[in-house]
């Protein structure tokens, strides 16, 4: 009887490597932190406007900006590539805000934060409207260092045609 309740609290080690992964891994599994819920979106796109500073309830500033992201795929039919590009409303609180701000057309960004839907009604309207933007809390500007690079270098070239005149 006491060797019945050893085993049953303690059961004996796997034979075969099988079952010493499949322990190893339930092992690891039972370590890991569960996260049964989560609500974040990654978009990667270009600004369709320049960012909005705006004004909320209780004299919140915010800034608003619309990414563009694009998917495409070839139509079986006619063989040729379909497009379709998704408009995403953003919005950026507190001083994170300011730095999205300066945010121009054409900007390229990765933006990761949570899907937000709100209901309001408008003064016009008899229904509710329902709006999906997200509230960002990442923003990383995708520029590429080349194109910075030939707006310096063109500066550069300026300078000394000035000099030389001068």
């Amino acid at each position: 009887m006491l060797i019945a309740t050893i085993f049953k609290s303690h059961p004996p080690a796997p034979v075969d490597s099988h079952h010493r992964r499949v322990a190893a891994v339930r092992n690891a599994l039972e370590k890991r932190p569960q996260f049964h819920i989560m609500n974040r979106a990654t978009l990667i796109g270009y600004l369709g406007g320049d960012a909005e500073v705006r004004t909320g309830k209780n004299n919140q500033k915010f800034t608003t900006f619309s990414i563009a992201t694009k998917t495409s795929y070839k139509d079986k039919e006619s063989g040729e590539y379909v497009s379709h590009t998704e408009w995403h409303r953003c919005i950026v609180f507190g001083k994170f805000g300011e730095f999205a701000a300066t945010l121009k057309k054409g900007a390229h960004v990765q933006v990761e934060g949570e899907i937000r839907h709100t209901e309001y009604t408008p003064k016009k309207a008899k229904k509710p409207v329902r709006t999906d933007s997200i509230r960002v809390n990442s923003i990383l500007k995708l520029d590429r260092a080349e194109k910075a690079a030939v707006e310096e270098q063109e500066v550069e070239q300026e300078i000394p045609s000035e000099e030389a005149a001068a």
